[in-house]
């Protein structure tokens, strides 16, 4: 009889342990559905992302001279025109003393930018010999494996960029020679007689193509009134206007990937140059920004890109190959610290993490983690030290 007792005891003990077990099990907190990603190495850019647009590498304003009449240009937009080939005619008005003294103070004006320009013209084809001169010594030691392959690379592209510069120079020694002739066109509006009869052919500067027709029909104009834009379609550059505390990381020779301009593919290009001065802008918000242009060359083919197309460009400030790095939605802030949330087994542990260099969806992991480990993505404030968790895909 004992005996039963004893064991009807047992089973009212395990039936209550057991009921117990039971109601912890259904009371106890669920998991909390978390989204994971696993923590990688692979390449990082970081990028200053802005809205660019293509614009011709040298355009070249055609003015009146003087007032006049205007005839109609039979030119259209697009058409090819020939160095001093005529894009406009003007018929002169008579000068009063007023104008005399404009038309004589515009000629000295344009033969100063020319002796300006001849100016740099020599500097630019001095500066581009001496980086000649330093780009075959440098691939002389790159030879004898005394020079790194850095200063190489720095040697071609400055070899590249003076190139380029000197391009430029001599596009802008006939501009400013091509001014003087216009400025000295005016004269014509100085003779006596049936001056106002007498017709002022202007010229254009360069070979190239209209890119844009300011004035079409026949009317009076006044002096220095724009005609005609003038621009090579085919040699195009990017220019990016970014915030000055983001043009201070840009480097020239940076690497630049232009994206939305309306192929399939990223275009490449490089930075030739960043602005000396900067100016204010005000933002679709209402606020003043303090902006700088960045300006870059393409690197591939343009692919159709003309005069005044837009473009996405990302600048890269700095890139890595190799590099142990997260989702950005998975790190947060703890004070000043970094912090986040790593699963093992089925549960999220807080980890401090030290972060480096960072992009708009991805940053680097410079001590905390290691590659193959699951971190959560977006983690709420649910989520506490220890919790259960459950991966959804």
């Amino acid at each position: 009889m004992a005996q039963e007792v004893r064991h009807r005891k047992w089973l009212a003990a395990l039936f209550i342990v057991a009921a117990a077990a039971l109601v912890l099990f259904l009371l106890r907190p669920s998991p909390i559905s978390v989204e994971t990603a696993k923590v990688t190495r692979g390449l990082l850019r970081v990028t200053v992302d802005e809205d660019g647009e293509t614009r011709a590498h040298d355009r070249f304003v055609v003015a009146a001279p003087v007032a006049g009449r205007l005839l109609r240009v039979e030119l259209e937009e697009g058409d090819s025109v020939s160095p001093n080939a005529v894009v406009a005619k003007l018929e002169p008005l008579p000068l009063n003393q007023q104008q005399r003294e404009e038309v004589l103070a515009r000629i000295e004006t344009a033969e100063a930018t020319k002796r300006q320009a001849d100016a740099r013209l020599a500097h630019a084809q001095e500066d581009h010999e001496q980086s000649r001169r330093d780009l075959v010594r440098a691939e002389a030691l790159a030879k004898q494996r005394v020079l790194s392959t850095q200063m190489l690379e720095q040697a071609r592209n400055a070899e590249i960029t003076s190139r380029e510069e000197l391009e430029a120079a001599k596009f802008s020694a006939l501009a400013a020679a091509s001014e003087v002739k216009v400025a000295r066109a005016g004269l014509v509006g100085m003779d006596t007689g049936n001056s106002a009869h007498k017709i002022i052919s202007l010229r254009s500067p360069v070979a190239g193509r209209v890119l844009r027709i300011v004035e079409k029909s026949e009317r009076v104009v006044p002096a220095g009134a724009p005609v005609l834009v003038l621009g090579d379609p085919s040699q195009i550059e990017v220019v990016t206007d970014v915030l000055t505390t983001d043009a201070v990381n840009v480097k020239p020779a940076a690497p630049v990937y232009l994206e939305g301009w309306g192929g399939d593919h990223p275009l490449r290009a490089k930075v030739r140059l960043i602005e000396p001065g900067g100016f204010t802008k005000i933002s679709a918000l209402g606020v003043e920004e303090k902006r700088v242009n960045v300006i870059a060359d393409f690197v591939d083919s343009p692919d159709g890109l003309g005069d005044g197309y837009r473009v996405e460009t990302r600048i890269v400030t700095w890139e890595g190959e190799d590099v142990l790095k997260i989702p950005g939605s998975a790190a947060f802030r703890e004070g000043e610290t970094w912090r986040v949330f790593a699963i093992e087994g089925d549960r999220a542990h807080r980890k401090t993490v030290e972060i480096g260099h960072r992009n708009q969806t991805e940053v680097e992991i410079v001590r905390g983690l290691t590659e193959g480990e699951e971190v959560i993505l977006h983690p709420s404030n649910r989520l506490k030290d220890g919790a259960r968790v459950r991966a959804v895909i």
